[in-house]
């Protein structure tokens, strides 16, 4: 049985299985309100919804505000002893490939993946992933321009010459590739994900907190570290940073 909210259109069978699913009309933000029921004894595969968030934030707390009911803000609760070992950081490289076959499934667009797990279409951010969590649990968000993008960026519908979808049913198919993408075992879903990234082979501009390094991207560590080779020929392994793709090749 999964868990809808009462003013949730949808009938609860129309979920897939496992998938504990309820949605509001509005909060601050759906990954500190997963977070604090995580903590409360949340199940795993538990997922927050929200038709508007007042507060939602992405990496480096930047801002994520849309227009209510027009993008999927969402947020999706993973507990490792439910599900297999993997690190703790390709779960957001699921949900990230899971919202692009999605996304290609319902309108036939393809976004591509940046690393670590942004989500473009045409060089335009169409998504933006945060995952927070504890010792025995993960949270991964995601906000994906549906219907509504800013000025800067796009959203699917936008994009889109073939058909529309909705947040709600781009949920649904997304859960569904996730069940498919959750089967693989680390190795497997490395090698999916490193096909699918973009970065690899560009020359980038990657922005760390005490330095810029430029370079080609040449490889994602299993450990999800990027390496750039800079044009001296060092290599280096980028935990956490802002990556600018400077030119295709």
């Amino acid at each position: 049985m999964n868990l809808v909210s009462p003013n949730q259109p949808e009938n609860s069978s129309t979920w897939p299985n496992g998938w504990w699913v309820s949605v509001v009309a509005e909060t601050g933000s759906t990954n500190t309100d997963l977070l604090a029921s995580a903590h409360g004894g949340a199940p795993h595969h538990s997922v927050l919804m929200a038709e508007f968030q007042s507060a939602g934030k992405g990496r480096l707390d930047r801002t994520w505000v849309a227009e209510p009911g027009s993008n999927l803000l969402v947020s999706l609760l993973f507990r490792f002893a439910d599900t297999m070992q993997r690190p703790t950081h390709q779960f957001t490289q699921i949900v990230g490939m899971a919202a692009a076959l999605a996304s290609e499934q319902l309108v036939q667009v393809v976004p591509q993946m940046k690393w670590p797990n942004d989500l473009l279409i045409d060089d335009k951010k169409v998504s933006g992933i945060l995952a927070q969590g504890a010792a025995d649990f993960v949270v991964v968000g995601i906000g994906v321009n549906v219907g509504w993008a800013p000025p800067d960026a796009v959203s699917l519908n936008s994009a889109s010459s073939h058909s529309q979808t909705k947040p709600i049913d781009l949920l649904r198919t997304m859960l569904g590739h996730i069940d498919v993408l959750e089967a693989l075992d680390p190795a497997q879903l490395h090698a999916r994900y490193v096909a699918q990234l973009m970065t690899l082979g560009q020359e980038v501009r990657v922005e760390l907190a005490k330095q810029v390094v430029t370079g080609r991207a040449s490889n994602v560590l299993m450990d999800g570290r990027l390496e750039v080779v800079d044009g001296m020929g060092q290599i280096h392994q980028i935990d956490t940073g802002d990556v600018v793709h400077l030119r295709a090749q």
